[in-house]
């Protein structure tokens, strides 16, 4: 795939590689060469490459939707959480079976899991790597003495390290090329009512996959290009709000769900009279391009949340001072190579889903971790790779817009609550525009602003606000309508780091995946100096430094301290009363939960890349409060300005007792009280959460 596909030879080349490799994993099949206890997982795996063998060779035109179940159901169900403690996708299982060859093994199976979309694909190159990968190991195990440990792991990092360089130009150019269209083809030229079309992809498909489009199926075609729209048009306002010409833009990514074809096909046709073509591309599948536990493109449903997380540091096997180079001269030399693609990029639009049974993660000592110095290799890489992004695709000239919807996972009542998403992504612009600016209003004569939470939360936090030279002119907090963040409903700034104090705490909250519980952090000049959570407990006792390490990884991506990098107030109480009223708002994104209520996010301001670029609000005030004194370094040393992440933790009016604008003479302002909005002229934003 990584070649030039004219090229006759080479082709047969490939071909003939490919078709050696795969008899000879049929042959392992029913080899008992390898000693016990290695010959089960060769056995095991060979079963599954042949099978994705079969898919690559064969269509899967003709199949009944049992059929394709079946087989869907067959290359997932080593990983669902029913039989998950006895495979060796579980490193504790691996461990257990294998000794120290364990987590090895572990890996390997995970890297070997992308051959499903390969073969789908029918992307020969990948098959072929990933099936010449497993014989090498395969070999190593047919010798009179079994090799070291140490043995194994070095043929893994041989593996990505050997490949490091065509992986990654695969992915960059999965990135920004709309001729790379297999996703696009199957939304555009499949019946979607035909739910055979989903097990084109290679990706797990579950229930909430299903559930969705059949319920889309059950719209008009009015109702879906109304969501496409809003959608689309999201992404458009966001050019013309930063004052980005979208016209120079000939791309978007579009990154979704799988279910949600009709909505995105509505859409794909709302881009193209924009003059942007799709860029689809799936989430990463080789570890060399995976980014922990995240899925970034689109996905079908996730098999089991356990697996992925035990696997989202893999790269501690290989993750080391020359990969980082290795892998950011790849980055470089990929993104120098589709150059034009890159620059006439527009950025993603993203549809997000809601609704899955919260996940708490069991930590396992078996899987690989990264240690303290491969986080700060992370982290090196993590910057120099923002910046070598940021030259090709300017932050400056690119936006992006997400919404979000729910699976039928959320419960019964499923459709309603669809229904009512919709509405709550359809709210009027306008209204919420004039009364969010009543807010800012008073907002822009607070040197800092005060949040104290009721009742058992312990929240009371002190963040000071930039100064205004000109407020005739000049605004602290933008006016968030609905263009980049859909939902509308909040008002936000970039605070001084100086004098920003205090605790943020919060009952239950839902970040990613993963519902964290009683979370708790102290800032101290606007920096994290302290966080825990109450996730893990045993025998009655809270295992805090495993809760700290949980939201070290989850929430603040790898760094023990991060800087305040926004502090907003949600004005949307209908998204809220719609939680209420369904009980879910455990189960909500934090796309719609941070419009909920004060939120504060960690990482990076949201204006990271583009603070030089001037931003308005509605009523022609340019927001000043774009950059803070972490921020501002990038002047001076750009890898000291951006950490890579932006987490929003947001805190519920129920749990809110009052939120204050003070002062410079200490006056002060309430603008929340008692988790009721206060200030004359809001009395439409009570009036939701009177009907709890």
């Amino acid at each position: 795939m990584m070649k030039k596909m004219g090229d006759e030879v080479l082709e047969e080349c490939m071909k003939e590689r490919y078709g050696l490799a795969k008899e000879r994993i049929r042959e392992i099949i029913t080899e008992e060469t390898v000693k016990k206890p290695f010959g089960d997982f060769f056995r095991n795996r060979a079963k599954f490459l042949s099978m994705a063998a079969d898919v690559m060779d064969e269509s899967s035109a003709e199949l009944t939707m049992e059929e394709l179940k079946e087989r869907n159901h067959c290359f997932y169900q080593d990983i669902l959480p029913e039989n998950y403690e006895s495979s060796y996708g579980n490193p504790a299982y691996a461990v257990k079976q294998l000794g120290e060859y364990g987590k090895a093994f572990s890996f390997l199976y995970a890297e070997i899991a992308g051959t499903v979309a390969y073969a789908h694909e029918k992307r020969l190159w990948d098959m072929i790597v990933s099936m010449e990968l497993f014989l090498e190991v395969y070999s190593a195990f047919c010798e009179e003495e079994l090799p070291e440990a140490a043995t194994v792991e070095g043929i893994l990092r041989s593996y990505v390290n050997d490949y490091c360089q065509d992986m990654m130009e695969q992915r960059i150019r999965e990135g920004v090329d709309p001729e790379l269209d297999f996703a696009a083809d199957i939304i555009m030229n499949s019946d979607l009512s035909d739910l055979r079309y989903l097990y084109r992809y290679g990706e797990f498909v579950s229930e909430n996959e299903t559930g969705v489009a059949e319920f889309l199926n059950s719209l008009s075609q009015e109702e879906i290009d109304k969501m496409a729209f809003t959608y689309t048009e999201g992404y458009r306002i966001g050019f013309i709000t930063g004052r980005k010409d979208i016209t120079k833009k000939k791309t978007v990514n579009i990154r979704y769900n799988l279910g949600f074809e009709r909505m995105v096909k509505a859409a794909i046709l709302q881009f193209e009279k924009m003059g942007l073509k799709p860029v689809i591309y799936r989430h990463a599948t080789h570890v060399v391009n995976k980014r922990g536990a995240v899925r970034v493109g689109y996905t079908g449903g996730v098999a089991n949340p356990q697996y992925d997380y035990d696997h989202r540091q893999d790269s501690a096997l290989f993750l080391d001072g020359d990969f980082v180079q290795r892998k950011l001269r790849a980055m470089q030399t990929s993104y120098e190579k589709y150059r034009e693609l890159a620059e006439v990029h527009g950025g993603p639009a993203c549809i997000d889903t809601f609704g899955e049974n919260p996940f708490s993660p069991v930590s396992k000592p078996e899987a690989y971790a990264l240690s303290e110095m491969q986080q700060k290799l992370q982290t090196e890489l993590d910057n120099e790779s923002g910046q070598i992004v940021n030259r090709y695709i300017k932050g400056d000239e690119r936006s992006f817009t997400i919404i979000a919807y729910p699976i039928p996972e959320i419960g019964e009542k499923f459709p309603e609550i669809f229904q009512e998403t919709i509405r709550i992504n359809t709210l009027d612009y306008e209204l919420y525009r004039d009364m969010q600016q009543k807010i800012i209003d008073v907002l822009d004569t607070a040197k800092y602003v005060e949040v104290i939470g009721k009742g058992e939360n312990r929240t009371n936090m002190q963040v000071q606000l930039a100064a205004l030279s000109d407020p005739e002119k000049q605004t602290k907090f933008e006016n968030c309508v609905a263009d980049v963040n859909i939902p509308l409903g909040e008002v936000f700034t970039s605070p001084k780091l100086a004098g920003t104090n205090g605790i943020l705490n919060v009952g239950t909250v839902y970040i990613g995946d993963i519902q964290y519980r009683n979370l708790l952090m102290e800032f101290k000049d606007g920096r994290v100096v302290s966080a825990v959570c109450d996730n893990f407990a045993e025998n009655g006792e809270i295992d805090k430094e495993a809760g700290h390490r949980l939201i070290v990884q989850g929430i603040m991506n790898g760094h023990e301290i991060l800087p305040l990098g926004e502090f907003a107030i949600g004005t949307n109480t209908t998204a809220y009363a719609m939680a209420e009223k369904f009980g879910i708002l455990d189960r909500l994104p934090i796309l719609i939960v941070e419009k909920m209520g004060p939120h504060f996010a960690v990482g990076d301001t949201c204006y990271s890349w583009s603070e030089d670029s001037p931003m308005y609000n509605p009523d022609g005030k340019e927001m000043i409060a774009r950059d803070n004194e972490v921020s501002i370094l990038r002047k001076e040393d750009v890898s000291k300005a951006y950490f890579g992440v932006h987490t929003d933790i947001t805190i519920p009016y129920k749990e809110l007792e009052r939120i204050s604008a003070v002062r410079e003479d200490g006056t002060k302002v309430d603008l929340i009280l008692d988790g009721r909005f206060v200030l004359a002229g809001l009395d439409e934003l009570n009036r939701p959460l009177g009907e709890e």
